[in-house]
């Protein structure tokens, strides 16, 4: 990176007319792997997730969320303002994650839904593991609604995958655990370790990182009842308080686009239950004129440091 990198940092806020605005950006992780993996190719693997860290420590201001949040309402942000986030709590938070967040001191903050914990498994990675896993050189769906799909290869899995994820992804929840049920019944071998244990998530908040909410099962909002819904939010936070001894600040919405997967009521909803704020996944920054019940997020996706670094200085010039 080097002197290039550092004319960048100083150079583009000025001509974006983004230098001294009170902004942040908020980075949505998952996981992070301990290798690269065909399946999960958006995923960084941990040398990407170190290299990316060390941009974030270099060249821009990394807080905690929390704090962020608070300083961007009292316009006392720092110019390049940033909080890293991971939503659902994956295992690979703790194992992969941890250690490169603590190498660069740079603070984080795990949204998690907490009917995964102790060896659960979240519907998508179900979709994405039996595929991986099958045997069989086609997969009929059919009787749900869904296709036939060719498995002759990692990239006709891989287009299933995303065909089948995306279609029932907001279907009603019956509907859709429908299929997941007949994936898991023909499926062999499903992990059992990818999320977190509730001793890795004490580790993990032991550690520094913050824990905040992320429903119980990861429904979209937008598609449950208000009962379930309410319940939702209301016990995820229940449980985290339990577990950690305190309760958490701050939610995100699953999937979390404003309007589609959540809307006034759910913001409402989680008002109400006691968080300080809630984060969505529409692309942009904070600002101190964004709606506290609905903050801006994206995710990172250059492969490249430099690219990383400056595209990520562009955003700052779209405050939601």
């Amino acid at each position: 990176m080097g002197l290039l990198s550092r004319t960048v940092s100083t150079v583009l806020p000025r001509l974006n007319g983004t230098q001294g605005r009170g902004r942040l950006a908020v980075l949505i992780y998952h996981s992070v792997r301990s290798a690269e993996d065909p399946f999960r190719s958006k995923v960084p693997d941990r040398a990407m997730f170190d290299w990316q860290m060390s941009v974030l420590a270099e060249y821009m201001n990394p807080l905690p969320l929390s704090e962020a949040l608070e300083r961007l309402y009292r316009n006392d942000l720092p110019e390049r303002a940033v909080s890293v986030t991971f939503d659902d709590g994956y295992a690979d938070n703790l194992t992969q994650a941890l250690p490169v967040l603590q190498r660069y001191k740079v603070p984080a903050t795990v949204f998690v839904t907490t009917g995964v914990l102790e060896g659960g498994i979240l519907w998508n990675d179900v979709v994405l593991e039996a595929l991986r896993r099958s045997p069989e050189r086609e997969l009929d769906l059919s009787e749900f609604g869904l296709a036939r799909y060719a498995l002759n290869g990692v990239d006709s899995r891989l287009q299933a995958i995303r065909e089948i994820i995306s279609t029932i992804k907001r279907w009603p929840s019956a509907q859709r655990d429908a299929v997941i049920t007949h994936l898991q019944s023909i499926s062999t071998g499903m992990p059992t370790d990818l999320m977190l244990t509730h001793a890795q998530l004490r580790e993990l908040h032991a550690a520094g990182v913050a824990v905040g909410g992320h429903t119980l099962s990861h429904p979209i909002l937008a598609a449950a009842d208000e009962t379930t819904a309410q319940r939702e939010i209301a016990a995820n936070r229940d449980e985290l308080t339990s577990l950690l001894g305190e309760a958490p600040r701050l939610f995100a919405y699953p999937n979390g686009v404003n309007g589609v997967d959540f809307n006034g009521a759910h913001q409402s909803m989680v008002e109400a239950s006691g968080y300080e704020a809630a984060l969505a996944t529409d692309w942009g920054v904070c600002s101190a004129q964004s709606n506290r019940w609905a903050l801006p997020r994206f995710t990172p996706w250059d492969r490249d440091p430099l690219r990383f670094l400056t595209r990520l200085l562009q955003i700052y010039r779209q405050p939601l």
